[in-house]
């Protein structure tokens, strides 16, 4: 594999790394804001979903059509970071396969050293590469799927990419529960 393709094998496992955070819960849960700035799983999903269209489509001349009104200049701040109830979980979702599919177009279409240009950065920085954009949303989506991990522990005490994941210690809840006193009686010393 080359970089190009490494790193869009990274985004690809990231993305239905995010989805899968969704897996089993109820409409509350997947909506529900659970940060003070409101932050929560659906909301996440709608988020990258809408940037992912925007740099892998009109950064590259390769507009999806796509019309996204939480992104319109008259919509609220921060509107692509949360579900109305008028859109549904499945809206969101299709959504973020249809961004999938449209950016994973324009990377397959298009060497690694492909010029872009992204119009909302500053003017001395908007001149970029497929390379360079695909690292940002690379990092982009681990930086979303990190919220996604928290957020989905608080909801249900899940952990991990998925059942069984071999990047945490196998514990018992009790052995969680004594774990986390542990780390609480060395911050309450500190």
């Amino acid at each position: 594999m080359d970089d190009k393709e490494i790193l869009h094998h990274y985004l690809r496992v990231r993305r239905d790394n995010l989805l899968g955070k969704l897996d089993g819960l109820s409409e509350y849960d997947v909506r529900r804001p659970l940060t003070p700035t409101g932050t929560n799983l659906l909301g996440l999903v709608k988020h990258v979903a809408s940037v992912e269209l925007g740099y892998f489509g009109e950064v590259f001349g390769r507009p999806s059509g796509r019309h996204l009104p939480w992104l319109d200049a008259e919509a609220s701040p921060d509107a692509d970071m949360w579900v109305t109830a008028k859109e549904s979980r499945y809206d969101i979702i299709e959504l973020h396969h249809f961004a999938a599919a449209h950016s994973d177009a324009t990377i397959e279409a298009m060497p690694a050293d492909a010029v872009g240009s992204v119009p909302w950065w500053p003017e001395e920085r908007r001149k970029v590469t497929l390379h360079q954009i695909l690292v940002h949303m690379v990092a982009e989506r681990a930086h979303h799927l990190g919220h996604a991990d928290i957020l989905r522990e608080l909801i249900d005490g899940s952990a991990g990419q998925r059942p069984g994941d071999h990047n945490l210690t196998p514990r018992s809840p009790e052995e969680w529960a004594a774990h986390r006193a542990a780390i609480e009686a060395a911050a309450r010393q500190a």
